[in-house]
């Protein structure tokens, strides 16, 4: 089985992402455009990425060093938990006020405000608990 965010779970996740109409396509209607990195705090850099073109991740795999759009940050403890569970909006604002979910890089206010992107994002994490 593949460890949290590394390469061959980003590129599981990739496909997920893909097959996935209110991710993909949700996106794509406004040109989403977004390198996203996941990891845990305290690391230099996060553990993995996807690079999505046009709400489509054309790339995914260990973090190779690019320029990153969203840097998101967790301990393993609430990544286990919302993949297991979900997040749901008020989930994702209270992680982000307690702390327990960190934006190294990217405006979380953006797009917490913006439906058309956190709705999403929320979609995002439930795609996750598929792989």
């Amino acid at each position: 089985m593949a460890d949290l965010f590394d390469d061959e779970w980003m590129k599981s996740f990739q496909g997920i992402w893909n097959a996935e109409p209110d991710l993909k396509d949700a996106l794509a209607e406004i040109g989403f455009n977004s390198v996203i990195g996941y990891g845990m705090p305290g690391g230099d850099a996060p553990v993995g990425f996807i690079d999505v073109q046009n709400g489509e991740v054309v790339a995914a795999g260990a973090y190779d060093g690019r320029e990153l759009s969203w840097d998101i940050r967790a301990d393993q403890k609430n990544w286990d938990k919302w993949l297991s569970k979900g997040i749901g909006m008020a989930g994702m604002g209270m992680a982000v006020t307690t702390g327990k979910m960190k934006f190294k890089t990217g405006d979380f206010k953006a797009m917490f405000k913006d439906p058309r992107m956190a709705g999403p994002f929320i979609k995002s994490f439930e795609a996750m608990g598929k792989v």
